[in-house]
């Protein structure tokens, strides 16, 4: 069997695609809207990350989105949500909103605060399966839930049981580290990507701060320590 091979890549914050719309200041870890590179559409499954602030009062109306797993997870403020599917809902900071787009579905979302910006990091998995009926939810999570811990917010890999299920042999999870290490083991095969929201650590003996992300394949460890928000996708290839 042909070993794979090593990618340890850091892509850091400034090297990502950003732009100022006023109302929305964004930046792409991947191909999306204006920015198109057709070598940068994905990490394995992962086919966005994108790390958005919202003004206050202001969002994206109303729009349609069909085979797609959308995680959205919340670093500071409220998000509201609304679809088709009769679904509402506010998620506030270290709190996720769960959308499985299926055979389709309609949603709008915006920045639920008159007062306060809006910032939040959303994310893509191409789906294992298709033409599902959609679904949505949301779970709320406390500081507790991932201090100087992995957090299992959403899987669909056999055997781990996750608050979020998704329709991917994937899994997201998340941690707040305090002057602290953690680790985590890819079994063979698997991607990895790893995404700092704040904070300054290693990874693998490399610096990180905030809006830096890692992409991993071939890499069987990651040990990480310092302090900060880290999100963490176990992939399978695609």
């Amino acid at each position: 069997m042909e070993t794979q091979r090593a990618v340890f890549t850091v892509q850091r914050s400034d090297d990502r695609y950003c732009a100022d719309h006023g109302w929305l200041k964004t930046c792409h870890s991947f191909s999306f809207a204006d920015y198109q590179d057709p070598s940068n559409q994905n990490w394995g499954a992962l086919r966005v990350l994108n790390d958005d602030t919202i003004a206050p009062g202001e969002g994206f109306p109303a729009h349609p989105h069909r085979d797609m797993e959308i995680l959205t997870y919340v670093l500071d403020g409220e998000l509201e949500h609304q679809d088709d599917m009769g679904n509402r809902g506010v998620v506030g900071p270290g709190s996720v909103q769960y959308m499985s787009a299926g055979t389709g579905v309609k949603h709008s979302e915006f920045n639920h605060s008159k007062e306060r910006p809006l910032h939040l990091v959303q994310m893509w998995v191409l789906p294992g399966q298709r033409s599902v009926k959609p679904s949505y939810g949301q779970r709320e999570f406390t500081l507790d839930d991932r201090r100087n811990r992995w957090l299992l917010v959403a899987s669909g890999r056999p055997g781990e049981g996750a608050p979020v299920k998704l329709m991917q042999d994937a899994s997201f999870s998340v941690a707040r580290l305090e002057a602290a290490s953690l680790s985590h083991e890819f079994a063979p095969s698997r991607f990895g990507f790893l995404f700092v929201t704040d904070g300054t650590l290693s990874a693998n003996d490399e610096q990180l701060k905030a809006g830096d992300a890692v992409r991993i394949a071939g890499v069987p460890s990651l040990k990480i320590a310092g302090s900060g928000e880290l999100l963490l996708w176990d992939l399978p290839p695609l």
